[in-house]
């Protein structure tokens, strides 16, 4: 086991179900590479593409790093006024769309391998 899957193993109920969904979603379908960064669950190829945060209220947030760079056409991400990061949260596994998760996902990918990623300091 890994650092990654030892923080989800960490957790109950809903929490640790939909954080297993997901990584297995991200590293067996998308064949991202977790890796644990700032005490959370990252995915990247060429960067960092995503990551999953549990929140006090119970939920998960997939988290989209370059997510105000997507073109959120399903409608599923929100920013709640950060500059970066875009996501969405669930609360239960069955909450989940794949369809439009998948789609935001594959676009994400897509910026990564043909938009490298620059973090300009301020």
């Amino acid at each position: 086991m890994n650092k990654v899957e030892d923080f989800i193993l960490n957790f109950e109920g809903d929490q640790k179900e939909i954080m297993l969904f997901f990584h297995s979603l991200l590293t067996e379908e998308f064949n991202l590479i977790p890796k644990f960064q700032y005490n959370l669950p990252f995915y990247y190829r060429k960067s960092w593409i995503c990551y999953l945060f549990p929140t006090k209220k119970g939920l998960i947030e997939l988290a989209f790093t370059r997510g105000k760079e997507l073109s959120n056409a399903q409608g599923l991400l929100k920013s709640r006024g950060r500059k970066m990061v875009s996501s969405i949260e669930f609360q239960e596994l069955k909450d989940i769309s794949i369809e439009g998760i998948s789609e935001a996902i594959h676009e994400a990918i897509i910026l990564d391998e043909n938009v490298p990623y620059t973090f300009k300091k301020k």
